[in-house]
């Protein structure tokens, strides 16, 4: 495995509290504090001027479609996809069509995985049986299976008995419980936030409080059990404030945001446009700003961006009818940097932070870091490099992003996995 040397890079490295100009090696396939000057000059070299090294970004929230649905998404467009917008790390949901439930469909996985992905792709397993919200999955054979999580995700378990239970059985196998937070008794048949916008299109309404029962339902569980929950794709600033003062206790809870929460708000829906349909659904400016908010003193954990592939013919649809979701793995450091960083003022270490050592740390996973001796899988990328997303020239099978078309600032040259390139 040849050498790599990166220098004059801006070396950004929150683990490590490293953000400062210098330069990165790797021997082997790992962070090394330097070469010897033959190794140097055997090396691959970039010169990195202009640009931020930092860990390979971390997406512990994906949808690759992989088995069942692969006219949407594959692990190998899908880890393309990462590749591309800097991820060497993600964690795909269960919502396959077989529901990754069992140790075999797992199995399934990883061959794919193992064949075909260019990133780190790593598997979650389903908290019920086919995701029905009924009956547990085998858990301690999904966990002996490899996965890294167990959640029910779209199919948030609607029963606070079997989800206790989960949380119980989960603890006992060290797994983190994923959660999408939604509670169908008060959603069914919406497809937009509930509020002046969804009166004003004549569209049903799905509530904040939808969404605040069920994360105060799961902190509620998870200081009882134990048990580490993470709420997914967090959107209500309701729930913010009962996460913020969950963590003030102490309970053992943790929360994302996507970048099109922070970015992004409920008057985009106003042309009827099925990009922006997603689930949860875009919020108000209020919401919007306790998200961001909730991202700067820690309440909220991570980025994460819910990338969820649909295809033109399914998205090309009337409103009501069209499925929720959006890509975007190519568009989320671009997205992420502008709302964050220069807009809202966060320091451009707490953006890496937050794609980075964070959500590696909300899963416990061994990614996300310049140490010396951790896996070589770095990101080089130019904060300041103005393009045009176009979404059906992406990595992506599937091309339903409401950034189709825009112009973005910040954009990622170069992705190492193992020190090898995966970008270009």
């Amino acid at each position: 495995m040849p050498t790599l040397w990166i220098s004059n890079a801006r070396v950004i490295d929150p683990a490590n509290n490293r953000d400062a100009a210098g330069d990165l090696f790797a021997r082997d396939g790992k962070i090394t504090a330097s070469l010897s000057p033959a190794e140097k000059k055997a090396a691959r070299k970039i010169n990195a001027a202009g640009l931020v090294a930092c860990p390979g970004l971390v997406d512990i929230h994906v949808h690759f479609r992989e088995p069942g649905q692969t006219h949407k998404e594959t692990i190998a467009t899908g880890s393309h996809a990462a590749a591309a917008g800097g991820f060497t790390t993600v964690v795909c949901m269960p919502n396959t069509s077989p529901v990754a439930d069992t140790a075999g469909t797992i199995q399934l996985i990883k061959d794919s995985i193992a064949r075909t992905a260019v990133i780190r792709v790593l598997p979650t397993g389903a908290i019920t049986v086919g995701m029905k919200g009924q009956t547990l999955a085998p858990i301690g054979s999904l966990k002996k299976s490899g996965v890294v999580a167990i959640t029910d995700d779209g199919d948030c378990v609607q029963s606070n008995e079997l989800m206790r239970r989960a949380l119980e059985y989960a603890r006992m196998f060290n797994l983190v419980v994923m959660d999408h937070c939604q509670d169908h008794s008060m959603t069914a048949g919406a497809v937009m936030n509930e509020g002046l916008m969804s009166l004003k299109l004549g569209l049903k309404g799905w509530p904040n409080a939808a969404e605040d029962v069920i994360v105060a339902r799961n902190v509620i569980l998870a200081e009882r059990t134990g048990a580490r929950v993470h709420m997914q794709h967090i959107s209500s600033r309701h729930s913010v404030g009962i996460l913020r003062r969950a963590k003030e206790r102490g309970a053992p809870v943790t929360a994302e945001a996507t970048p099109h929460h922070i970015a992004l708000t409920d008057d985009a829906l106003a042309g009827y446009d099925t990009n922006f349909k997603m689930n949860p659904p875009l919020r108000t400016e209020a919401d919007r700003l306790a998200i961001i908010e909730g991202l700067r003193d820690g309440t909220l954990d991570c980025v994460s961006t819910d990338h969820a592939p649909h295809t033109n013919y399914e998205k090309d649809k009337e409103f009501d009818l069209a499925p929720n979701g959006i890509i975007g793995l190519e568009t989320a450091l671009a997205v992420t940097l502008e709302t964050l960083h220069r807009q809202s003022k966060f320091p451009l270490a707490k953006v890496v932070d937050l794609m980075t050592r964070q959500p590696a740390r909300v899963l416990g996973l061994p990614c996300g870091t310049l140490s010396e001796g951790a896996p070589a899988d770095i990101c080089l990328f130019d904060p300041n490099e103005r393009w045009t997303y176009d979404a059906r020239k992406g990595a992506s099978k599937s091309s339903n992003s409401p950034w189709h078309g825009a112009r973005l600032r910040g954009r990622v040259k170069h992705t190492f996995l193992a020190g090898e390139p995966v970008l270009p």
